[in-house]
């Protein structure tokens, strides 16, 4: 019976009810609970101390209107280099290689910094969609193509995230089953690909981390433009 390799990027469902909100919902309680002791425990001083560096490095070029957006940003990302990586063991299900769940993500959050520009400093946002100086001729192909690409940016967003850990998820899947095939062939072989398939797995969670910060940081760029 032939498999095909893009069975792992099926949403699991059990009797019938997908389990993707399961999926997403799970990272979240692994998280350590902060609590009111002098003393807490290793994982959650590491933990605060993440959370701390990481939100002072993205949001110090920010002004103060854009602090607000700290904690949901900063959840966002937990969120996302949890299910990434979570997505790394065996019998999981990654809901970030669905196309649809990260336009969800990237959607929602770009139109709320361009609706904030939009409320706030009106004439500043229409005004990135032509630069200053442009000759007349130039004017209306101007503002059409930076309209096209100002509504291009959730997409890429979500594209991006999505193309990436799926090209690992399927990559890590032909070099294993490779190496499955070798085994009884050419043992030496089959060990050499294994090495590889353990190399590659320690790159797919450096990009697992790195395309939640690369997200985060995307949206924290279009929130700059718009305050």
């Amino acid at each position: 019976m032939m498999v095909s390799f893009f069975d792992q990027f099926m949403s699991p469902t059990l009797l019938g009810i997908p389990l993707i909100i399961l999926a997403m919902l799970f990272p979240l309680m692994l998280l350590p609970n902060p609590t009111m002791q002098w003393m807490n425990n290793r994982l959650t001083v590491l933990q605060n101390w993440f959370l701390i560096n990481f939100t002072k490095q993205l949001f110090l070029p920010i002004g103060m209107p854009g602090q607000k957006w700290a904690l949901i940003l900063t959840t966002l990302m937990l969120l996302l280099i949890s299910i990434n990586l979570l997505g790394l063991l065996p019998y999981t299900f990654t809901p970030t290689t669905q196309l649809s769940m990260n336009m969800g993500l990237a959607v929602p959050m770009w139109l709320s910094t361009v609706l904030l520009g939009l409320r706030n400093q009106p004439t500043t946002s229409l005004g990135h969609l032509l630069p200053e100086g442009t000759p007349a001729m130039l004017i209306p192909p101007l503002i059409i193509i930076e309209t096209i690409s100002l509504f291009i940016r959730p997409l890429a967003l979500g594209v991006r995230l999505t193309a990436n850990l799926t090209a690992g998820h399927l990559l890590m899947q032909l070099i294993a089953t490779a190496a499955f095939v070798l085994l009884p062939l050419m043992p030496t072989i089959a060990i050499l690909t294994t090495i590889i398939l353990l190399l590659l797995t320690l790159l797919e969670m450096a990009v697992a981390m790195i395309q939640a910060y690369v997200f985060v940081l995307l949206l924290t760029l279009y929130l700059q433009e718009n305050i």
